[in-house]
């Protein structure tokens, strides 16, 4: 057997399936000191011996590893991420790839648990062809790949992973995220609903239980209590991941009878909450946020007012989308081939893949023409702004995205058989943003009324 197979071996005998599920922010605590466990001990078993790439000749095709959820729950976030690459990647190559180069991609699925996405890592990364991965989704990977990416020295691109703890120290130079993460996305919930509602008094929280959804809660629980310091958290709720039924869970909503019921539930999970919910009146009897209620506005039939958003500016119906006709083309084939429009998983994967294309664009331009080498790609990478289908995203110099976040209500429209978004607000990405190397929950907790003032309003975006 190979060594390279060996090595791989080893790193999936290291895993179990059980250490990871999350579509975002990682893992419960014992679970992560599972992942650090297992990489350190592929680390000192040295696995896969660090190879750099050194420049080269312009190659036949250009490898992209990409990770996602394409089985299991998480898929149902997974596979519009997926989608949208296939699409992306056909329209790249129908216009001559990228610098003349056609586009490939190998999916990695990380369902299979921290250990075999680590080896399937540095399996891709030992070829030389593959000079970028667009990794993951979820954040517990992001955070498990991104001291093997510096190790490696090969340009990394989370294309989902939110968690504020991916760049916190400011040192990576191969680990990018140009969507954003859970500091400005989970302010701009709070900021709306306020503008809004500025008399609520009671709020109460239901998430899944583990990070993404405990880091939301805090998040969003902070920004409350420093813009009006009288809010009340009258329940909060963590319901296992994956949970068929909430019954339990909408009666102690409904008797608390909170003015405003938050929630970052998700697929399935997000699907079985509001079919449960809407018959025993808890949207008419609180304001209902779903903080990623716009992917499944085509899926379960959401009542009007609802406050929902997108983790981002990745709605294929924002103004900005619409006035660009490289969206417009995307949603269509994407509508062709799916048979439902993109989400905001896919126009984040679509915004990743343009975002590294721009990278080989400057990183050539800057060296004459030659084909770069992964080092002048994460060079490129760093402090770059690109266009995307939705907006703009900047790279900080800490490496982290600065994206606008996209926050409205849902309303009906004749122009669609589902509810859209409405009343929508469009905040500006540093706004919302601590300076690099700040820690976040200390600033949220400086935050004044006089700060929310000071940002544009609902209906304003247009």
């Amino acid at each position: 057997m190979p060594f390279e197979a060996i090595c791989i071996a080893i790193a999936r005998c290291l895993s179990s399936p059980q250490r990871l599920f999350a579509l975002d922010c990682g893992l419960p605590q014992a679970n992560l000191r599972l992942v650090a466990d297992g990489l350190a001990g592929a680390l000192a078993l040295g696995v896969v011996a660090t190879t750099p790439v050194a420049a080269q000749d312009k190659p036949s095709s250009i490898g992209l590893g990409i990770f996602t959820f394409t089985s299991g729950p998480a898929a149902a976030f997974g596979m519009p991420g997926k989608n949208a690459a296939d699409v992306m990647i056909n329209e790249i190559n129908a216009k001559g790839g990228i610098e003349g180069v056609p586009v490939s991609a190998t999916y990695v699925d990380e369902a299979q648990g921290a250990q075999g996405v680590i080896a399937e890592y540095r399996r891709l990364a030992g070829d030389p062809n593959n000079q970028v991965m667009v990794a993951a989704l979820s954040s517990a990977n992001c955070l498990a790949l991104a001291p093997i990416a510096e190790q490696l020295e090969v340009p990394t691109v989370g294309w989902n992973c939110d968690t504020h703890q991916l760049l916190m120290d400011g040192k990576s130079n191969y680990v990018f995220r140009p969507n954003g993460n859970t500091v400005p996305e989970f302010i701009a919930y709070a900021i709306y609903l306020l503008d809004r509602k500025p008399d609520v008094k009671t709020v109460a929280i239901i998430n899944p239980d583990y990070a993404f959804g405990h880091d939301a809660a805090k998040i969003f629980t902070a920004a409350l209590k420093a813009l009006k310091p009288d809010i009340e958290i009258v329940a909060e709720l963590y319901p296992k991941l994956g949970s068929p039924n909430y019954q339990t869970e909408i009666s102690r909503l409904t008797s608390a009878r909170p003015d405003v019921v938050f929630s970052n539930l998700w697929g399935a999970d997000l699907e079985n909450f509001v079919r449960q919910a809407t018959p025993r009146g808890l949207f008419t009897s609180s304001q209902v946020i779903l903080a990623i209620g716009e992917t499944v506005l085509q899926r379960v039939p959401l009542p009007d007012g609802v406050i929902v958003g997108v983790l981002g500016d990745g709605w294929w119906m924002s103004p900005d989308a619409r006035a660009n006709p490289e969206t417009i083309k995307f949603a269509e084939a994407y509508k062709a081939r799916f048979g439902e429009y993109p989400v905001s998983p896919s126009i984040k994967m679509a915004n990743t893949l343009i975002y590294v294309k721009a990278a080989y664009k400057a990183a050539m331009q800057k060296n004459d023409g030659k084909w770069s080498t992964r080092a002048e790609l994460a060079e490129a990478m760093k402090g770059s702004k690109v266009a995307t289908l939705t907006g703009t995203t900047q790279t900080r110099t800490d490496n982290d995205g600065l994206v606008d976040q996209i926050v409205g209500v849902t309303m009906k429209t004749p122009s669609q058989p589902f509810p859209v978004i409405g009343d929508m607000v469009r905040y500006k990405g540093d706004s919302l943003m601590p300076q690099p190397g700040q820690d976040p929950l200390a600033w949220i907790s400086t935050l004044k009324p006089e700060f929310a003032k000071s940002l544009p309003k609902p209906g304003s975006y247009k």
